[in-house]
């Protein structure tokens, strides 16, 4: 086996457990995968002597309830450091009763999520077993509710997430908004970055960039207006790289958290579930990424020299079949693309 020393060793590679739960354990969808497989499978994965670090985790059931009590927490603790891992970000499941544009009682739910995440956060910082990371949020409103008056429900969300800053810094935490183009207020770049400046709280809410869900970010589907490639983009290479550089000129500043991951560029909806797009794996050959190139325009700056600014990087890949999820192959192909994107954007330390 070869166990040749890479050159960098961060940012940190991480796993999410997310994928076991997510499109799971409703009727009709197959059975979630439990924690203990997750953090089994991403253990067992290794490329040439290399390993996962760490695990980003759902605060959801059957993983891990929001209610958890103080000893449940320090057991996940022990799990976790038991698998040779730390914990990085974690998911704040705000969707659930509640929404950051919604009446009264729906935005104090929402605000409520995000302090039992914060507490479980904070938590497993003082347990010594979470050295970096975030709390994970978003609008928990759909684009066609959002677009009956942009203006006010922008500042209702950010005014939402004031709410949440405040909660945040009270626990020593940090709340970043995943870009996706299903949540009203963050479905394009250019509201994305309308919806931070409103918040106005850069050390508190950042934004979170997914390679994948970012991706859609330059076709817009749900804001035409603001599409940054051509009508009749066929992704050619010049037209490509000219959207990425603007995307993330603008969100890179914000970024305080992201995730590799790989992404075909097609967009599908389902019923009231605003227009998306879906993650595939690494290897997958229609993916219009190339990872571990396009990685460098979140963790490189403008002058192309490499920002040091993200501690962790996490593969996020979800809605496939747990045929796929239970093959310990498709997660030594994981690790092998995040290995390529630390050994072309990391750094040694």
């Amino acid at each position: 086996m070869n166990t040749t020393k890479p050159a960098n060793n961060f940012p940190k590679l991480h796993n999410a457990m997310w994928p076991g739960l997510v499109g799971k354990g409703s009727p009709g969808a197959e059975p979630s995968i439990d924690l203990d497989t997750m953090l089994d499978l991403t253990a067992k994965a290794e490329v040439n002597g290399a390993k996962f670090d760490g695990v980003d985790l759902f605060l959801y059931d059957p993983h891990v309830n929001i209610d958890i009590s103080d000893d449940g927490i320090k057991a996940l603790a022990d799990k976790i450091r038991g698998k040779g891992f730390v914990v990085g970000s974690v998911v704040a499941p705000v969707w659930f009763e509640g929404s950051a544009m919604g009446n009264e009682t729906q935005r104090a739910n929402w605000v409520t999520a995000v302090r039992k995440a914060c507490r479980i956060a904070r938590k497993l910082r003082e347990l010594g077993v979470r050295p970096y990371g975030i709390v994970r949020i978003d609008s928990a409103a759909g684009v066609t509710d959002w677009e009956k008056d942009p203006k006010c429900h922008t500042k209702l969300i950010a005014k939402t997430f004031k709410e949440g800053a405040k909660v945040a810094k009270d626990h020593g935490e940090r709340l970043a908004a995943e870009g996706e183009i299903c949540w009203g207020a963050m479905h394009s770049w250019k509201w994305m970055v309308t919806l931070l400046e409103e918040v106005g709280q850069p050390k508190l809410v950042g934004f979170q960039a997914d390679m994948a869900h970012t991706l859609l970010y330059i076709l817009s589907d749900n804001a035409p207006e603001h599409r940054i490639v051509p009508e009749n983009f066929s992704w050619e290479p010049d037209k490509f790289h000219a959207a990425m550089k603007k995307l993330t000129k603008a969100l890179r500043p914000w970024t305080i958290d992201f995730h590799v991951a790989q992404n075909d560029a097609t967009v599908k909806g389902s019923g009231s579930h605003d227009k998306t797009g879906k993650h595939c794996l690494a290897t997958d050959p229609n993916g219009k990424l190339n990872i571990a190139r396009d990685a460098g325009y979140w963790l490189r700056d403008d002058a192309g020299k490499v920002t040091k600014k993200i501690k962790h990087i996490c593969w996020d890949g979800c809605m496939f079949p747990n045929e796929t999820l239970r093959k310990q192959q498709t997660w030594n192909d994981i690790l092998a693309a995040m290995i390529q994107v630390r050994e072309n954007h990391g750094w040694r330390a």
